[in-house]
């Protein structure tokens, strides 16, 4: 069975914002903004989403 993924995009600025935020955007692999990137869907990686939800749109496939 395939791995479920998840494409998230980096709609607001990551800059300005605390280290445990930057380092969840910098950890999910986005980098600049409007960057679009697929990640796998595990509880660490949602755990991550959440801590920077008001950043990022989330798109599951």
């Amino acid at each position: 069975m395939a791995e479920k993924r998840i494409r998230l995009t980096l709609v607001k600025s990551k800059f300005g914002r605390g280290a445990r935020q930057l380092a969840c955007v910098n950890g999910l692999g986005l980098r600049r903004l409007h960057q679009s990137v697929e990640v796998e869907d595990s509880p660490c990686t949602r755990g991550m989403i959440n801590k920077v939800s008001h950043l990022v749109r989330v798109e599951e496939n």
